[in-house]
């Protein structure tokens, strides 16, 4: 590992800068090997890890247009996403849920919501991209998660709104 860059990263780490850090990745990626790179990520999930954690205790919401914020919520996100293209379903499922409460934004939080519908459904992660993402919509959007969905996530909602109001 290049010593430049292993400073940059502890530097980022020791000061819990999760937002640093993913302005490393390209570089990252052109100057190490798999095994760092996994470790490079595994920090980011660690200090995202912690920031939840500390949300958590002070019930403390997200802001997106925060940065730290952001890459926390980035993190978080991609982490969830992982256990769902595993086909870890319902560990993905719970990811979603709990990230659909942790931002203030609306547009994340209903999308984390369809993401843990589709999910509990029991959909697949492929079945998901095909069937409940729009991913043309989303790549227009520019957003970092999958937030533009066909008529079938309306549907999901619809269920679940009906599903919330009988309990």
């Amino acid at each position: 590992m290049s010593s430049k860059i292993k400073e940059k990263i502890l530097k980022a780490q020791e000061e819990g800068d999760i937002a640093s850090l993913y302005v490393l990745e390209q570089e990252v990626h052109d100057t190490l090997n798999e095994e760092d790179i996994t470790g490079f990520y595994a920090n980011i999930l660690e200090l995202a890890l912690e920031n939840l954690t500390n949300a958590l205790e002070s019930a403390r919401r997200f802001n997106l247009d925060e940065v730290q914020d952001f890459a926390t919520i980035r993190a978080l996100y991609e982490y969830a996403i992982e256990h769902y293209s595993a086909e870890s379903i319902s560990d993905g499922a719970a990811l979603f849920e709990i990230l659909e409460g942790l931002s203030e934004d609306e547009g994340f939080s209903k999308a984390m919501k369809v993401h843990r519908l589709s999910a509990n459904e029991g959909l697949n992660f492929e079945d998901f991209l095909e069937k409940i993402a729009d991913i043309e919509a989303t790549q227009e959007a520019g957003t970092f998660y999958i937030s533009c969905f066909s008529d079938e996530a309306e549907r999901l909602l619809n269920i679940a709104l009906v599903s919330e109001g009988a309990q």
